[in-house]
C-alpha cells in the first residue's frame, strides 16, 4: 500500500525531476553543492564555459563555487527516475482494435503515438524518447501514428513520397523527378495541398448547403406526414360518421320495406280468408242441394218427382261462380326485383363515386409519385413478369419464354413440386411485386380465364380452397361470358364496362395504398373494376385458364410476342 502511494506521488511530481538546463527528465543526474540537480552533461557544459574565470556558479540559483566541484552521480535521484520510467511504461495504453502498434515493443504491443517518416516505423511513448533526446534523431519527421507508412514510400525507389507532379497528377519521390517525371511540373506537396484544401472547402460548403436543403425538406416532409396523419384520422372519423348514418338510413328503409311487405301480406291474407270462407259456404250449399237431388232421384211417385224436379234444377243452375276470382300469381317478385335493381345501382354508384374520391390517404406519396392517369403514366410502373413453371397445373402448358399459358387438356409431364397447383388450372408469376406495379395481358380464344393477384402462401392442393378469389389470400377478375370479381369467396356479379371489352386487359397494383385496378385497353384506357383493401404481403400475378383458353403476358410498349 505504501509503495503504491509513493509511486503515485512520483507520478504526480515528475516535473521535479526535470533538468533546469535542458528542461527534460534528468539523465545521469548529479547534485551540486547548493543542492540543485542537473544532467551530468548539461552542468559540465555550463562549467566548461566558466573555466577561464575559475569561478563556477549554479545555473539555477547563481551560487558560486571555488574551486570547481567534483561531480558524482546522484544514485537516489537515478533510482527514483528508473521507478518513474517503469510507472510510465506500465501506464502506457496497450494497442487495441484499430490502434497503430509500436514497432519496437516486444511481447505486449503498446499503442503508438507517433510515426517517423524517416525511420518508417511507429513508436509508443517510451520508444519515442530517443527521437526526443538524441540530436541525430531530432531532425526526423514525426507525424501522427499511421498504419499507412508503406503508402508514403515510393514503390520504385523506396524513398519518401513528398512531391506532387502536376503533369501526371500523382505523388512522387525526389528520385522520380530525375527519371520518369523529369521535366514535369513538380511542386511541393504542401503547396498543392493548400490549393486542394481551398477546393475541398468549396465542396464542403456545397455539401453543407445541400445538407441544409435536405434537412429543410425533411422537416417539410415530417410536417406533411403529421398533417397527413391528422387529416387521415379526421377523414376516418368523418367516414365512420357518414357510413353510420348511411347504415341507419338503410336500416330504416329496410324496416319500412319489411312493414310494407307485411302490410301487403296482411291485406292479401284477409281477402284470401274471405274467399276461403265464401267458397267453403258455397261448397256446403252445393253438397246440401246435391243431397236433395239424390233424394229426388229416389222418389218412386212420378207426380212428386216431376213437381219437384223443375224447382230443384233451376235453383242448382242459378248459382253463379264467376264472381269469385282466384289470383294464382300472388308473390313478391316485384319487390325482390326492385330491391335487386336497387342493390346493383347502389354498387355501381358506389364503385363509380369511390373512384372519384381523391387518394388523400397517400398525400405524401402523391407529392413524390403522382397517381398515374394516362397509359403512359401506367407504363412507368410496367413489370416484365414470367410464369413460374413450379406452380403451373399439369393440364396447362407454358411457352418457352414462360410468358404464355394455354389449356392443353392432357397432363403435362411436370416434376412433382410442393408449390404446384395440383387440382385447379392455375399458375403464379415467378416475380413478386411491392410498391406500384403494372402489367398487361392479351386474352386468347375461349376467354374462360381469371386475372388475379395472390399472396405466395395460397393453398396449392385441393379444389375450391385453392381457386383465386375463393379465399382471403387472393383477388380475382373472372372473364368469361360476363365479368365478375371475387375475393374471400364474396363475388361481385355482372360488372359492366362503358366500352366493349377488348382482348387486352391491364392490371395495376399500388401495394402501399392497397389499390387493385383492372383496365380495358383498346384505343382508350377504361377502368373495369377497382378495389381498395390492405395488402400485408408481397403479391404475385396469378392466372386461371379454362378449357380451350389461353393468355399471354404483354411487353410494355411493343405489345405481345
Amino acid at each position: 500500500m505504501y509503495r503504491t502511494m509513493a509511486e503515485a506521488s512520483i507520478s504526480v511530481d515528475q516535473d521535479q525531476f526535470c533538468c533546469p538546463v535542458c528542461l527534460d527528465l534528468l539523465k545521469n543526474p548529479v547534485t551540486v553543492p547548493c543542492g540543485h540537480s542537473f544532467c551530468m552533461d548539461c552542468i559540465k557544459g555550463c562549467w566548461d564555459q566558466e573555466d577561464q574565470s575559475g569561478v563556477y556558479s549554479c545555473p539555477q540559483c547563481r551560487e558560486t563555487f571555488t574551486p570547481r566541484p567534483v561531480l558524482r552521480r546522484s544514485y537516489f535521484i537515478a533510482e527514483m527516475l528508473e521507478k518513474l520510467k517503469k510507472i510510465d511504461l506500465q501506464a502506457a495504453s496497450p494497442a487495441g482494435p484499430g490502434d497503430v502498434e509500436c514497432d519496437f515493443c516486444t511481447g505486449r504491443k503498446l499503442r503508438a503515438v507517433k510515426s517517423c517518416l524517416t525511420c518508417l516505423a511507429s513508436f509508443c511513448e517510451a520508444h519515442l524518447k530517443p527521437h526526443q533526446e538524441v540530436p541525430a534523431l531530432k531532425n526526423h519527421k514525426l507525424v501522427k501514428a499511421s498504419k499507412q507508412l508503406q503508402e508514403k514510400i515510393c514503390s520504385q525507389h523506396d524513398k519518401l513520397i513528398e512531391i506532387y507532379c502536376r503533369t501526371d497528377h500523382s505523388c512522387i519521390c525526389y528520385l522520380c523527378t530525375m527519371h520518369e517525371h523529369k521535366g514535369h511540373d513538380i511542386v511541393e506537396a504542401e503547396v498543392v495541398r493548400a490549393q486542394k484544401e481551398s477546393v475541398l472547402r468549396a465542396v464542403q460548403r456545397k455539401l453543407q448547403q445541400r445538407v441544409q436543403e435536405k434537412e429543410q425538406k425533411l422537416q417539410e416532409l415530417k410536417q406533411a406526414v403529421n398533417i397527413l396523419k391528422c387529416s387521415a384520422q379526421a377523414a376516418v372519423e368523418h367516414s365512420e360518421k357518414i357510413f353510420t348514418e348511411l347504415i341507419h338510413s338503410i336500416e330504416k328503409k329496410r324496416s319500412e320495406v319489411t312493414k310494407l311487405i307485411r302490410a301487403q301480406e296482411k291485406t292479401e291474407l284477409r281477402e284470401a280468408e274471405e274467399l276461403l270462407e265464401k267458397l267453403e259456404q258455397q261448397i256446403s250449399d252445393l253438397k246440401r242441394r246435391n243431397d236433395e237431388l239424390n233424394q229426388l232421384s229416389q222418389t218412386e211417385d212420378h207426380i212428386s218427382f216431376l213437381q219437384s224436379f223443375q224447382s230443384s234444377c233451376v235453383s242448382a243452375e242459378a248459382e253463379n261462380l264467376s264472381s269469385i276470382t282466384i289470383n294464382h300469381q300472388l308473390s313478391f317478385d316485384g319487390v325482390r326485383k326492385s330491391l335487386s335493381d336497387l342493390k346493383e345501382q347502389l354498387e355501381h354508384f358506389c364503385n363509380r363515386e369511390f373512384i372519384r374520391i381523391p387518394p388523400q390517404a397517400a398525400a405524401v406519396q402523391v407529392v413524390l409519385h403522382p397517381e398515374p392517369k394516362t397509359r403512359g403514366d401506367f407504363l412507368r410502373y410496367f413489370c416484365q413478369l414470367h410464369l413460374d413453371p413450379n406452380t403451373v397445373n399439369p393440364k396447362l402448358i407454358l411457352s418457352e419464354s414462360n410468358r404464355e399459358v394455354r389449356w392443353r387438356g392432357g397432363d403435362e409431364q411436370y416434376s412433382d413440386h410442393p408449390e404446384r397447383f395440383d387440382s385447379v388450372f392455375q399458375v403464379l408469376s415467378k416475380e413478386s411485386v411491392c410498391g406500384r406495379a403494372y402489367w398487361e395481358v392479351e386474352l386468347g380464344d375461349g376467354w374462360g380465364v381469371s386475372l388475379s393477384v395472390s399472396y405466395k402462401g395460397i393453398r396449392r392442393k385441393g379444389d375450391i380452397e385453392s381457386l383465386f378469389g375463393r379465399n382471403d389470400q387472393s383477388w380475382s377478375l373472372q372473364c368469361s361470358s360476363a365479368l365478375s370479381f371475387c375475393h374471400n369467396n364474396i363475388k361481385t356479379e355482372a360488372i359492366k364496362t362503358p366500352d366493349p371489352l377488348s382482348s387486352r386487359i391491364g392490371v395495376y397494383v399500388d401495394h402501399s395504398a392497397g389499390t387493385l385496378s383492372f383496365y380495358n385497353i383498346s384505343h382508350t384506357m377504361t377502368l373495369i373494376h377497382t378495389v381498395q383493401t390492405t395488402f400485408t404481403q408481397p403479391l404475385h400475378a396469378g392466372f386461371w385458364v379454362g378449357s380451350g383458353s389461353s393468355l399471354q403476358l404483354c411487353d410494355s410498349v411493343v405489345g405481345c410476342r
